[in-house]
């Protein structure tokens, strides 16, 4: 179908062809929860939509700026607080849908929508008279007997107007608009770059001998693309379902390496695609924002508001746990390079060759891989076995309504209850790679939770994953990786779903960055627990348990190159920030860069042609910017408050209640460290995830 071009519809605007009564995402949505309409709503009505939205937003503060009473907390933070939601709510449609079911047509309307975003919040927090308003309740919040969370949302509310540029002068905040609409808009293309790049490869083979070592469950999916593509033979593509099985058995080494070369070479082939010059960009302008507000570097103003505080607070984390990994890492290189040669390979190992030896030597080391798992990992089982976990930690159960709209025909809708029966959320489940859907796994919502008039509007959650898919013979088996990552990212649901707060802002996932890994991270710790395990893990075919020598397997082998596991997210640490502590712009080769910056971290050879930060969407994409060490952050925590559930049992209800009404419900109502400490009576340690992880 035609979508019928911007500039049409702003003139069917104009002439009331279309207008708000025709424009689904302008009207009260008519659904189950209120959840969107998506099957009304199509590529047309979203820059109409976005520009009534705005229109609406700016009279909403407008009228803050206007109310001639006195400010006061309710007029002008609350106030706040509440003016845009129409615009959010059309923003948490759009934007999730330019991740999970993107096209041309949307990308077009992202570069066009997203200078007009970085506008209106601009003129909000640059607007002196807002500002003066907010900093009149600001300076007088000791007399106004707030609670905890108004306090939070009034300090929140002034220091955020305040890293936004608010006090800087006229010449400047004309600067601060200038580099963040540009931010806004090259992070954005660097996304699209990487996306257009990862659908455009594909390695098509003909000949089956060139499958060996495949298993057949890899070669069956091979077929399904192939024949989508109407191909003969087989397809591998660069997307995790394909690539990885490639990587760890496929015998053919030089195809090996042409995979490798296309996943690692993304943005940075010198092409329309090509990332280089937007890195180096996005970096400059991000210091140039640090410096008109203050800061020597993007990461000492990104810090400032993270549990880290400061980049020494995150260079001894990281240096901390490189000396306790690297060790460690080189030693298991070296006992993967004598494996290698054992049989036979007489070569230096290659970052082609590794994950395929890895995996070899594991299962020589434990009996243990894949292939062996998945059959106990059926998709429905581990989706009832998971929000089983959360029935028994939590009270809270999942019921399906196909009622509720969704924006493709393999989305998953449920209705989440409390264990009284109340109404929590709504839950979308996206589990399968499709072409217009971005690499990785991610939760995100289409609504936050708020409070108001005594009402508690509860929140609209998805979680987006890119699962092996099922094929013409087998159901969708996962393999143990994807179970981990669908617990990691139903943590993070389970953070949106149980959110508890009066304030959106400060609501469900709206913490810390490095904080807000630990509801998430924590879950994963389930997945090797037996007891856990014996509620789902059940063979497909014969409906078997799981046997406890497997079991026994994944929990012997979770350390198996744990050194280099770590040794990998570290360097991925010490990248983000070299990137972001730079004090100049830097103009010089990009993969040189990143060469330098994380060179103590790599154990294989330079590879030319081949680049991280080109497709580093974390850092340039997403909002990890000099937080990606975050991760490792938050294995910390969620170590040391796993220990607490090993300690008291798996299921404890006591050690759930806490861990619920002092992590989960409470969002950013109060600063992490207060929040943990209160959940686990201490801070935490990194003991517990030395010991985990065999680095102690």
């Amino acid at each position: 179908m035609k979508t019928i071009p911007l500039l049409t519809i702003l003139v069917f605007m104009n002439l009331g062809i279309i207008n708000a009564q025709d424009n689904p995402l302008l009207q009260d949505f008519n659904t189950p929860h209120q959840a969107a309409p998506f099957q009304l709503i199509e590529t047309k009505h979203y820059m109409p939509a976005f520009k009534e939205a705005i229109s609406v937003g700016e009279k909403e503060v407008e009228a803050i700026v206007n109310n001639t009473e006195a400010p006061s907390f309710n007029n002008t933070i609350v106030a706040l607080e509440k003016a845009g939601r129409l615009l959010n709510r059309t923003a948490g449609i759009f934007f999730n849908l330019l991740s999970s079911e993107t096209n041309d047509d949307l990308q077009n309307i992202a570069q066009e929508v997203s200078p007009l975003l970085t506008k209106f919040q601009n003129d909000i927090s640059l607007n002196p008279e807002l500002f003066n308003k907010v900093k009149v309740v600001y300076e007088n919040k000791g007399n106004l007997g707030l609670s905890v969370e108004q306090q939070t949302l009034l300090n929140d509310t002034y220091i955020g107007f305040v890293r936004k540029g608010a006090n800087l002068d006229e010449n400047q905040k004309e600067k601060f608009r200038e580099v963040s609409t540009e931010l806004s808009k090259l992070s954005l293309k660097f996304g699209e770059n990487v996306l257009k790049e990862t659908n455009n490869y594909f390695l098509h083979i003909t000949d089956k001998e060139q499958l060996a070592g495949l298993p057949g469950s890899a070669v069956e999916a091979a077929a399904g693309k192939a024949k989508e593509k109407g191909l003969e033979g087989w397809v591998f593509d660069i997307t995790m379902p394909s690539y990885l099985p490639f990587m760890k058995y496929a015998d053919n080494r030089s195809l090996r390496k042409e995979l490798y070369m296309a996943y690692s070479s993304k943005a940075f082939k010198g092409n329309e695609y090509d990332n280089q010059e937007n890195v180096k960009r996005i970096v400059e302008l991000r210091l140039e924002l640090a410096n008109l507000l203050g800061y020597k570097n993007y990461a000492d103003y990104v810090l400032e508001r993270q549990m880290a505080m400061n980049p020494a607070g995150v260079y001894k984390l990281l240096g901390d746990l490189y000396d306790a990994s690297y060790k460690v890492a080189k030693q298991e290189k070296e006992e993967l390079q004598q494996y290698a040669e054992s049989l036979g390979f007489k070569e230096a190992l290659m970052p082609w060759d590794k994950d395929y030896y890895t995996e070899k030597l594991k299962s020589r080391k434990f009996n243990l891989d894949d292939e062996m798992l998945k059959p106990y990992f059926e998709l429905s089982n581990v989706v009832e076995g998971v929000f089983g976990l959360a029935t028994k930690l939590y009270g809270i159960t999942f019921k399906p309504n196909n009622d509720i709209p969704v924006y493709n025909d393999e989305v998953k809708p449920y209705e989440v209850f409390d264990n009284d029966g109340k109404f929590l959320a709504v839950l979308y489940t996206d589990f399968h790679p499709r072409a217009g859907k971005r690499g990785g796994a991610w939760m995100n919502d289409f609504k936050g939770q708020w409070k108001e008039n005594g009402v508690d509007s509860r929140p609209q959650i998805v979680i987006v994953m890119n699962f092996t898919r099922p094929t013409e013979t087998k159901p969708a088996l996962l393999t143990f990786n994807e179970l981990e990552t669908f617990m990691h990212e139903f943590g993070h649901a389970l953070h949106g779903m149980l959110a508890n707060s009066t304030y959106s802002s400060l609501s469900g996932t709206n913490v810390y960055r490095d904080f807000v890994e630990l509801p998430s991270q924590i879950m994963e710790n389930w997945a090797v627990e037996k007891e856990f395990l014996d509620g789902f893990a059940v063979h497909y075919k014969t409906g078997e348990k799981i046997p406890a020598e497997l079991v026994e397997k994944i929990k012997a082998s979770q350390n198996y190159m744990s050194g280099s596991l770590s040794l990998r997210q570290l360097s991925f640490g010490f990248l983000d920030m070299a990137w972001h502590t730079l004090e100049e712009p830097y103009r010089g080769d990009v993969k040189a860069f990143e060469e330098k910056a994380w060179k103590k971290t790599q154990l294989y050879p330079v590879i030319d042609g081949v680049c991280m930060s080109t497709q580093f969407g974390h850092l340039f994409a997403g909002g990890y910017a000099a937080g990606y060490y975050g991760y490792k952050w938050a294995e910390v925590l969620d170590a040391d408050a796993f220990s607490l559930f090993k300690e008291r049992g798996l299921f404890d209800k006591a050690t759930a209640k806490s861990f619920r009404e002092n992590i989960l419900e409470k969002g950013g109502t109060e600063h992490p460290m207060v929040l943990y400490k209160r959940f686990r009576g201490q801070e935490p340690k990194v003991d517990a995830l030395l010991k985990r992880s065999g680095l102690m």
